[in-house]
């Protein structure tokens, strides 16, 4: 025995669809050396030391199927690549990032093995994998390390690099109603669905969020003359330049006041229920401290803040605030008081997962001014039981939800209409959500455009709100079905045998319906007839284009199966999925696929995509390909040259469609009925010369729904040879 350790020697982001899973993994080809002959329970003290690093892998199931699988194995024996597959998953949860699918499968040299894990982003992933091995070294060779320093590490790469968590909320909910996401920047900038059916959202900003709308509800005092303007009861109030103007304004309009930030937000700089000049003039100077120059003084209405989340014009949650207070003991200070009396709540914290904000007297500067206020500071001793108020407002999360009065609801999708938002935070000062807003005085204090969600997805109090789902079913409707899920027609051709071909002849039958197509292929990239660009086009990147584009209502990809093992899918599920052949074997020996069984598991991906109201158009004469049929979710159409081989025979006795060639006839046949005929003699030399790929591609366009008769006008008029200039 000599180092016992591992090594990585290639690690690839799958980033589609491949042969482990449907969704983005990391592949690393894991070098375990001598660590072959040493399996986990042939190593003293690996298995204890290894838990009390990572107690939580009491959960993982393994292959056992329930929790505990994972350490039975352990116990028994497993090798050190499997047991990195674990950790690595361990390590991203840690961190924060939830993953739990991952494999691990030997290859055919001793000692190197395959191991994949779910990863939601590429740089955490990789980095996981990194502190994996030398968690796994530590743990074989019991020397030290600082397991809370890496995953702190990992943590801030979380925050650095991950969608937030209003945002993940929201893609998780469309994810559930089975509608695709594209993340079209390193932030929160989100597409969700495909070409002309997607929507994009930027957490709590759609593309149906007016600009305008934005603009007013940035202006305070024009979102309150439009409210009050439509009989929304609003406080009233003035815009002043000046303390000497906020205080002379604080008359006018009646004491107590609020003054506030023309342009803040969060509550910052917000000072209430002030009566004294020297209070309303300290108030002014914070405000324009935390705004920009202009401040409001407005009337103070007693009663508790609350924000009403209003999307598509309905209500969806609701949250109340309170204020925070300590009690004196004759000993402590405040800032020991706030400390251990609000501090030590595990509510509260500093991050966005905290629904509660950590109080600092000494700090805050609202807080400073409100112990001003009452001759207090940051280190006085108040008496016992005497109570020192800390923070009026604030703490909007303790969820109302369910009890929020009609009428109230009412007035806060009407806010949110005047100003013009299809998603708003309406603020309301109120004395109970649950009474008639008749019966109590209240107000709209606030329309906010783009507003946090956090609190009503992890409220201090109540329940967790389906903020995501409201937002996804405003923006594709509640329609459960295929016309709310964002897609577009995607077609995908898996093969070796002439499939650029085929993929250019689908792509042109589809234009000459009418429809904006989109074709990415070995020999270009496709806009309708237009070739673009003439670079190899088949990748990953070239894919999400072609998704993102807003004008395609179709689109077409061409895959070898090495574009499959090398990054995956460019998209996560397809209409059409046709399959020509199993060759091109002897080109993916450097992926240790070196027979058909293991080149049936990535061709099988292509089938495995294919939606449940979809086709696979599979290729009858090949009987690797015919073996496919039984993995789709969907419908099959089956082409060849032989009408009556076993195949076409049982497929048609089952009253399912077939494509086949009659002497100089293409047929389509549905049962035992002959739907249609085209003669070959009328097609372009184009279309004729290759009679396989003209077969696929009649049965592609026949699943999509296209007549016969435009079938056939299309294959007389395709040209394979791509226009000469390319144009931008």
């Amino acid at each position: 025995m000599t180092m016992k350790t591992i090594q990585l020697l290639r690690v690839t982001h799958l980033r589609g669809p491949n042969i482990w899973t449907y969704r983005p993994v990391i592949e690393a080809w894991v070098d375990i050396g001598d660590l072959e002959d040493y399996p986990s329970n042939t190593l003293p003290g690996f298995y204890e030391r290894l838990t009390a690093m990572l107690p939580g892998l009491a959960v993982h199931r393994c292959g056992i199927g329930e929790p505990g699988g994972f350490l039975e194995r352990l116990r028994d024996g497993t090798w050190a690549a499997h047991i990195l597959e674990h950790v690595v998953l361990e390590l991203q949860n840690l961190a924060g990032m939830r993953t739990g699918f991952g494999k691990t499968r030997q290859t055919p040299v001793r000692g190197i093995y395959k191991m994949t894990f779910r990863t939601r982003q590429e740089e955490v992933g990789r980095a996981a994998l990194a502190v994996g091995c030398d968690v796994v070294h530590a743990a074989i060779h019991n020397t030290a390390f600082d397991l809370a320093a890496a995953v702190s590490r990992l943590r801030d790469l979380v925050d650095k690099h991950c969608m937030g968590p209003s945002t993940a909320h929201i893609v998780e909910a469309a994810t559930e109603r089975g509608i695709p996401h594209i993340r079209l920047t390193d932030g929160n900038l989100i597409q969700l669905g495909h070409g002309s059916s997607q929507r994009r959202i930027w957490t709590a900003e759609t593309d149906q969020t007016s600009a305008i709308a934005e603009e007013i509800a940035s202006d305070k005092d024009l979102t309150k003359s439009l409210l009050q303007s439509c009989g929304v009861r609003v406080p009233q109030g003035q815009v002043v330049n000046t303390a000497q103007e906020a205080w002379e304004a604080a008359q006018d309009i009646g004491l107590p006041v609020a003054v506030k930030p023309y342009d803040g937000n969060h509550g910052r700089g917000v000072s209430l229920d002030l009566a004294r000049q020297q209070d309303v003039e300290a108030a002014f100077l914070l405000a324009q401290r935390k705004g920009e120059g202009k401040v409001i003084v407005e009337q103070f209405i007693s009663g508790n803040e609350h924000r009403f989340l209003v999307v598509g014009n309905k209500l969806v949650a609701a949250a109340r605030g309170e204020t925070a207070w300590v009690t004196g003991d004759g000993h402590a200070n405040i800032i020991e008081l706030v400390n251990c009396q609000l501090n030590t709540d595990p509510r509260r914290g500093a991050t966005e997962d905290a629904p509660l904000n950590t109080l600092a007297p000494h700090e805050g500067a609202e807080i400073v001014l409100e112990l001003e206020r009452q001759g207090l500071t940051a280190y006085s001793v108040p008496a016992a039981g005497d109570k020192v108020l800390i923070q009026r407002n604030g703490n909007v999360a303790f969820d109302v939800t369910d009890d929020v009065h009609p009428s109230v609801a009412a007035v806060a999708a009407l806010a949110a209409r005047v100003v013009g938002l299809d998603i708003a935070g309406v603020d309301m000062v109120l004395e109970d959500a649950s009474r008639p807003l008749a019966d109590q005085r209240g107000a709209v204090i606030e329309v906010n455009a783009s507003p946090g969600l956090l609190a009503h997805l992890k409220p201090a109090s109540g329940q967790p709100r389906p903020i995501g789902k409201a937002i996804i079913d405003h923006l594709l409707g509640a329609d459960q079905g295929q016309s709310g899920v964002g897609r577009i027609p995607v077609v995908g051709v898996t093969g070796q045998a002439n499939t650029t071909h085929l993929a250019r002849l689908i792509a042109w039958l589809l234009h000459n319906k009418g429809q904006k197509v989109g074709l990415a292929c070995r020999d270009g990239f496709y806009l309708g007839a237009r070739r673009v660009s003439a670079a190899d086009s088949t990748g990953w990147d070239a894919g999400q284009n072609l998704l993102m584009n807003r004008a395609l209502n179709v689109a077409v990809f061409e895959h070898s199966t090495r574009q499959i093992l090398a990054e995956g899918l460019a998209y996560d599920k397809c209409s059409v999925g046709v399959v020509t052949d199993f060759g091109g074997l002897e080109s993916l020996a450097e992926f240790y696929i070196d027979d058909l069984d293991k080149l049936f598991n990535v061709v099988r991906t292509q089938v495995d995509v294919i939606l449940p109201h979809g086709t696979a158009v599979l290729n009858a004469d090949d009987p690797q390909v015919v073996q496919l049929a039984p993995l789709c979710d969907g419908q099959v159409i089956f082409y060849g040259h032989n009408p009556d081989s076993q195949v076409m025979v049982e497929h048609r006795t089952n009253g399912d469609r077939v494509v086949f060639l009659e002497g100089d006839l293409i047929v389509l046949a549905q049962g035992a009925d002959a739907v249609a005929r085209i003669a070959l003699d009328s097609l372009t030399p184009d279309a004729r010369d290759l009679q396989d790929s003209a077969l696929a591609a009649v049965a592609a366009a026949w699943a999509l729904g296209m007549t016969p008769d435009l079938i056939g006008a299309g294959l007389r008029t395709f040209r394979l040879i791509p226009n000469k200039k390319l144009e931008s």
